[in-house]
C-alpha cells in the first residue's frame, strides 16, 4: 500500500497558520456523469472536537468541487460510533447549500468505533433506492468513502467484501491512529488507489486533492494547492514535486534545498557543518558526541562511564555530572540521595482507568506516574500500604493493600499490570473500593487504629455509569478522596469524586505527557509527613489520651457544624425577606 504521493505540509506551518491550509482543492465543478457518493464518517470519542471540525471542513470542501444534482452526483453522509446515524440520505438534497448546512449542524456521537456496523448500514440502507440511490440497472457508480482514526471494535472484512460484491467502490481513509490492516480489509482493489493514510486531520486535505483528481481526472498541478516550491509534475489522479537544477527535494517532498548546505546555512547542524563530496556532514565541538540523527550534539555521558552513586538519576554536563531526584523529593546534602516521606501511616488505594480511550502508550505513562507517587512514600507494613485497582467495563484488583511491604515490590507489580481496554465504569470501581479494597481482608488496618484511608482515582473521560452514590458513600466511610483527570476527563465528575475542598483534592492535566507536574500537589496532600497522615501514631483507642483527643476532635466538629447551621439559617431568613419584599 502507498499513501499520498506527496508528503504532508510541514507541521510547523500547520501550527502557525492552521486555518489557511484548509481544503484548498475546490475549483471548477467536477463533471463525472451520474454518481452516488456516500461519506461514512467516524465520530467516535477518540476524534477530538477540533479534529471533527477539520473533518467537517473537509466534507464541505469536497462538496464544493462536485457537480451535485438529481441527475449528476448525489451525496449522502452517515456518521458512526457505537451506533450509526444518517446525517442526510442520497435523495435528501439537490442543492449544495442545503448539504453544507446539514454538515455544519452535525454533532459527533462520541462513543465507540463500530466500523463494520457502519459499512453494513451503508450497504443495506444508504445505497438503497428508498434512500435515493439510483437502481442497479441504471448502472450509476456507487462510491463509499470511509474516514476513521482508530481500530474498529467489530469485524469489517466480511461485510466490506459483501459491499464490494454488490458493486460499491470503497475508499478507506485512515487518520493518525488508524489500523492499516483494517483499512486494507475494507478498501476496493487495487489497494494503492483506494487506501490512504494521513498523519493528522489537518492533512486530510491531501486526500481530498487526490480523491477529487481520481473522480474528475483533473490536472492537480493546474488546480493549485500542491505546495511544490519549484515544479509540480502531474499524473492521473496524483502529482509529485521536482526541483530545479542545483537543488534537491527536502524531506517534506515539496521544498527544495541548495545542495551545498554548509555554504548557504541550511545544513541544520547544531555545532559545525563540513562539506564533503558525498554531501554535508555535521561535526560537534570538543567534549560532545554526535547523536544518531547526524545533526544534534550531546555532551559526553559521564554517567555511563563512572560510578556516580545517584539514588535516582544522573545527568551529565560536559566534563562533570550531577544527581536529580523525582518530583516531590529533595536532593540531600550528600548530593546523591533523595528525601522521602518517613513519618506517619496511610492506607492508599489507587483506582486507575484502563478504558480503551486511554490507549496502550498512555497507559504506560500512567504506570510511570503511579511509580513516581510510590517514590515519595515510605512503603512498609508499619508505614504506608499501597493497593492498586484497574477498571474499565469491569473492575480488577491488581494487588491489595496487604500484599507488598516495600516500594520496590510495589513498583515492580505496577509495571507488570496489563492494560484492560473497553469501557469506563468509574461508579463500579468506586463501589469495589468501598466494599472490598479497604477491608481488613485486603490488608487495610482496623479502623480503631485511626490510620487514614486515602483513595486516588485516575481517569481520562466521562464515566459510563452513575458515580454519585458510591462517591458519596466513600466519603461517608471516612475515605479521603482525590481525583486526577487527564485529557477529556469531566470536571464535574472529578469534583463529585473528590473530598472537600475540591481545590485541594482535584488535579487535572490536558495531556498524559505533561501530567508529572501534578506530583507536587499530590505529595503535599498524600505524603504523610506533609499531608493528611502527618504524625499519625498507632495507639489503642482505649488509652486515656486517645479518648481525650477523640472528644476534642468531636467537640470541634460539632462546633463547626453549629456555625455552618447558623450561617445557613441566616441566609434562609434573608432569602425569605427578599421574597416577601417582591410579592
Amino acid at each position: 500500500m502507498r499513501g499520498l504521493p506527496c508528503s504532508p505540509l510541514p507541521m510547523l506551518l500547520l501550527l502557525l497558520r492552521p486555518w489557511e491550509t484548509h481544503l484548498q482543492f475546490e475549483g471548477p465543478r467536477c463533471r463525472t456523469g451520474p454518481l452516488d457518493l456516500v461519506f461514512v464518517i467516524d465520530s467516535s470519542r477518540s476524534v477530538r472536537p477540533f479534529e471533527f471540525e477539520t473533518m467537517r471542513q473537509f466534507l464541505v470542501g469536497i462538496l464544493r468541487g462536485l457537480d451535485v444534482g438529481p441527475n449528476a452526483t448525489r451525496v449522502g453522509v452517515i456518521q458512526y460510533s457505537s451506533q450509526v446515524q444518517s446525517v442526510f440520505r442520497l435523495g435528501a438534497f439537490s442543492r449544495r447549500e442545503d448539504m453544507e448546512r446539514a454538515i455544519r449542524a452535525l454533532v459527533p456521537l462520541a462513543q465507540g468505533t463500530m466500523t463494520g456496523l457502519a459499512i453494513q448500514y451503508a450497504m443495506n440502507v444508504a445505497f438503497s433506492v428508498a434512500e435515493g440511490a439510483r437502481p442497479l440497472e441504471a448502472r450509476v457508480p456507487r462510491v463509499a468513502v470511509i474516514v476513521t482514526d482508530g481500530r474498529p471494535q467489530d469485524r469489517v472484512a466480511e461485510v466490506a467484501a459483501q459491499a464490494r460484491a454488490r458493486g460499491i467502490e470503497i475508499y478507506a481513509v485512515g487518520v493518525q491512529r488508524a489500523d492499516v490492516g483494517s483499512l486494507r480489509a475494507m478498501a476496493s482493489h487495487p489497494l494503492d488507489e483506494h487506501v490512504f493514510l494521513v498523519e493528522s486531520f489537518d492533512l486530510i486535505q491531501e486526500f481530498g486533492l487526490q480523491f477529487q483528481g481520481r473522480l474528475c481526472a483533473k490536472d492537480l498541478c493546474a488546480e493549485g494547492g500542491h505546495g511544490c516550491q519549484h515544479q509540480c509534475v502531474s499524473s492521473p489522479g496524483m502529482f509529485h514535486c521536482a526541483c530545479n537544477p542545483g537543488y534537491q527535494l527536502a524531506a517534506d517532498n515539496k521544498s527544495c534545498l541548495v545542495i551545498d548546505h554548509c555554504r548557504f546555512g541550511n545544513h541544520s547542524c547544531q555545532h559545525e557543518c563540513v562539506s564533503t563530496l558525498g554531501g554535508p556532514r555535521c561535526r560537534c565541538r570538543e567534549g560532545h558526541d554526535l547523536l544518531p540523527d547526524g545533526r544534534r550534539c550531546q555532551a559526553r555521558d559521564l554517567c555511563n562511564g563512572v560510578d556516580h552513586g545517584c539514588e535516582f538519576q544522573c545527568v551529565s554536563e560536559g566534563l562533570t555530572y550531577h544527581c536529580l531526584c523525582p518530583d516531590g523529593r529533595q536532593l540531600q546534602a550528600d548530593g546523591k540521595s533523595c528525601s522521602r516521606c518517613r513519618e506517619g501511616h496511610v492506607d492508599l488505594v489507587l483506582l486507575v482507568d484502563g478504558s480503551k480511550s486511554v490507549r496502550p502508550q498512555n497507559f504506560e505513562l500512567v504506570k510511570r506516574f503511579v511509580n513516581q507517587i510510590v517514590d515519595f512514600l515510605d512503603v512498609s507494613p508499619e508505614g504506608t500500604r499501597v493497593g492498586l485497582v484497574q477498571f474499565s467495563s469491569r473492575v480488577r484488583t491488581e494487588f491489595p493493600l496487604g500484599r507488598y511491604g516495600t516500594a520496590a515490590e510495589v513498583k515492580q507489580a505496577v509495571l507488570a499490570v496489563e492494560y484492560m481496554e473497553r469501557g469506563t465504569m468509574t461508579g463500579l470501581a468506586l463501589r469495589h473500593m468501598v466494599e472490598h479494597s479497604f477491608s481488613e481482608a485486603q490488608g487495610a488496618r482496623p479502623r480503631v487504629l485511626n490510620v487514614p484511608r486515602v483513595g486516588l482515582v485516575f481517569t481520562d473521560g466521562r464515566s459510563q455509569d452513575d458515580i454519585s452514590v458510591w462517591a458519596a458513600r466513600a466519603k461517608e466511610e471516612g475515605i479521603v478522596m482525590y481525583a486526577v483527570g487527564v485529557g477529556k476527563a469531566v470536571e464535574e465528575e472529578l469534583r463529585e469524586i473528590a473530598s472537600e475542598p475540591a481545590e485541594l483534592h482535584v488535579s487535572y492535566s490536558p495531556d498524559f505527557r505533561t501530567m508529572t507536574h501534578l506530583l507536587e500537589n499530590l505529595k503535599g496532600s498524600i505524603c504523610p509527613e506533609e499531608g493528611i497522615g502527618a504524625g499519625t501514631e498507632l495507639r489503642s483507642p482505649c488509652e486515656c489520651e486517645s479518648l481525650v483527643e477523640f472528644q476534642g476532635r468531636t467537640l470541634g466538629a460539632l462546633e463547626s457544624l453549629t456555625q455552618n447551621l447558623a450561617q445557613l439559617t441566616a441566609r434562609l431568613e434573608d432569602l425569605e425577606n427578599q421574597l416577601a419584599t417582591h410579592m
